[in-house]
């Protein structure tokens, strides 16, 4: 399975961010591309830790998290379109695209010296560092594929 820490998935996630455009047009949810940038930059710092962060699992990924994170870890199956964001990762603010990409670009390129043990998903409660991997290329690629890359 695909995972942002082999370089060459990277290095394919990286071409994909560059051949995205502010003229970029969505096939499904509600960000524009400015948007889906910054959002998944934000999603980036969150699991690498390079922000100050009290990481905590919610109620109802005490009840869920583990199945949900079993069963979107196990095969090469991208996540479903209109899969929901959380309120910390909402962007509705606008800015400049190409300045984005660059930062997001870094974030990918930060998987390759990943260290975060303390990391903990709000929903799927704690990974292993395999179930990072696949998650955040599937995160990545979910929003790649929301703009055609």
């Amino acid at each position: 399975m695909k995972t942002v820490f082999d370089p060459s998935t990277r290095n394919e996630l990286i071409g994909r961010i560059r051949s995205i455009s502010a003229n970029s047009r969505r096939n499904w949810g509600k960000m524009n591309v400015y948007q889906m940038a910054r959002h998944c930059t934000i999603w980036d710092e969150w699991v690498q830790g390079t922000q100050p962060e009290v990481y905590r699992q919610d109620f109802l990924g005490k009840i869920f998290g583990r199945w949900a994170l079993k069963s979107n870890t196990r095969n090469e199956k991208p996540l479903p379109k209109n899969t929901p964001t959380g309120k910390r990762f909402t962007v509705k603010d606008q800015g400049d695209v190409e300045k984005q990409k660059l930062r997001w670009i870094e974030g990918v390129q930060a998987y390759g010296h990943f260290s975060n043990p303390s990391f903990i998903h709000d929903f799927f409660g704690k990974m292993t560092e395999e179930q990072i991997g696949i998650f955040a290329y599937k995160h990545a690629d979910h929003h790649l594929r929301q703009f055609g890359a």
